[in-house]
């Protein structure tokens, strides 16, 4: 019997990434849906397609990701990070659907300097953070069966990214001033992709709260340096403020992830290098 999987928030850059690797492996019925076609703030319609459908997992990429925005329309952010969210859960809980979700870096404030990890006590510090991680309490609270992801600094070739806007900007030799004020960890939409579906197809049971993102750590700048590394394109220099100092949002000096347990479980991680070499390669 074919393993059957929603995924939801299909047409961002994870969810295509999802798409392009495996929506044709003949082992898996993958159903893939946008907001337009499932909308996870509406209660009814998560519950009623939940219960029509025989999912054994539901990957959800559907988020409010606009960090800058979420402070400006907070209500937005929480409606669907958390409640959203919530509606999932409960949902999932009800059909004995395994949940797989994706959350963020960004439930950390930053400060520690050193990777955060699984054990580590959350402190958001913007809205986008804060409704990200009261949607991970949710799960927690109303589902046994989940595997919460954290990320960070997604990239892919699909929808806005900072690995697309480099490239661009690149392309027309725009002279490119980065950011030395955070310190993260790129993560390629490929290699997340791959530990989902690591997760499904060795049908884990050791549910709960996973950190996956490359190896190693890397500021803006080390990473459109390292891109732009790739073109020989030596227009770039360094700046020691944040790129959009405009918007008053508040966001993690440091906010890497510690990925023993994701590690131990699938065996090696790539470094961040390295798998963006590879994306690079593949353009």
């Amino acid at each position: 019997m074919k393993v059957k999987i929603l995924v939801t928030g299909a047409d961002g850059q994870l969810g295509q990434t999802i798409k392009a690797l495996f929506e044709k492996n003949v082992a898996i019925d993958f159903i893939f849906v946008s907001k337009a076609d499932l909308d996870i703030t509406n209660k009814m319609q998560i519950n009623s397609f939940l219960s029509d459908n025989k999912f054994n997992y539901v990957v959800n990429c559907a988020a409010f990701t606009n960090v800058v925005q979420a402070e400006k329309t907070p209500e937005i952010a929480f409606k669907v990070n958390a409640e959203g969210v919530k509606n999932i859960a409960e949902a999932c809980h009800k059909a004995n659907v395994t949940l797989i979700h994706i959350s963020t870096d960004y439930v950390f404030d930053g400060e520690k300097n050193e990777p955060y990890t699984i054990d580590d006590v959350p402190n958001p510090i913007n809205k986008y953070g804060a409704s990200k991680l009261l949607g991970e309490q949710y799960i927690q609270n109303i589902s046994q069966k989940y595997f919460i992801i954290r990320t960070s600094w997604l990239y892919s070739n699909y929808e806005h990214n900072f690995f697309k806007t480099i490239i661009n900007k690149i392309k027309l030799k725009e002279e490119l001033k980065i950011t030395t004020a955070q310190t993260g960890t790129p993560t390629s939409c490929l290699e997340l992709s791959k530990f989902i579906f690591f997760l499904i197809k060795t049908h884990q049971e050791n549910f709960g709260i996973y950190h996956f993102s490359a190896l190693g750590e890397a500021t803006w700048y080390d990473f459109a340096k390292q891109i732009s590394k790739h073109y020989q394109y030596a227009h770039i220099q360094p700046i020691f403020k944040t790129n959009d100092v405009t918007s008053k949002v508040n966001r993690p000096k440091y906010s890497v992830l510690d990925n023993q347990k994701a590690k131990l479980l699938m065996g090696t991680i790539k470094t961040w290098e390295q798998a963006l070499k590879e994306e690079l390669q593949a353009i």
